[in-house]
């Protein structure tokens, strides 16, 4: 019975090793630094006036992965007319587009392709729906028939999701 106790414990702590050497692997969190809140504290530094907005993430990794970061001072966002927002915010503004969006960003890059999935619709509707979305800028054509998320338009369009709660 020892044996057996001794082999349990032995598997649980290989285990946990292993967890810890997967969670070092991906490179410490924010909070496990100590600071939940560097991204708020560096800008806290650097903004002057009534403050600024700014935005940054890195998706992927290696020589592919897509690093953005962008910001505004809070006085050019006021002055600005947000009503010109809207067409970019619009064509995000439909289930279908939005599933269409996760898509190509997950690989399926063809009307084609996406219409073998029976949730997009007919290839009509598809083209419909990505003619949008690419008028508003959040898809390219990368070749004929082929579209991507613009790795300028990434980041963005996840801290849109973000803030719209889709962070769980």
């Amino acid at each position: 019975m020892a044996d057996e106790t001794t082999e349990r414990r032995l598997a649980d702590l290989e285990a946990r090793i292993a967890a810890l050497e997967a969670r070092g692997a991906a490179g410490p969190a924010p909070e496990a630094e100590g600071d939940p809140f560097f991204a708020l504290d560096a800008l806290k530094r650097r903004v002057t006036g009534a403050g600024g907005v700014a935005f940054a993430g890195v998706v992927g990794s290696g020589p592919e992965a897509v690093e953005w970061q962008q910001g505004l001072p809070a006085e050019r966002l006021a002055a600005e007319d947000w009503s010109r927002r809207a067409g970019a915010l619009d064509a995000l503004g439909h289930p279908v587009r939005l599933q269409l969006l996760q898509a190509v960003w997950q690989g399926t890059d063809t009307v084609a392709a996406l219409a073998e999935r029976s949730d997009f619709g007919t290839t009509g509707q598809i083209y419909h729906h990505v003619n949008l979305l690419a008028a508003a800028g959040w898809l390219v054509t990368v070749r004929r028939g082929h579209y991507a998320v613009p790795p300028e338009r990434l980041v963005p369009l996840l801290v849109i999701l973000t803030a719209a709660g889709g962070a769980v």
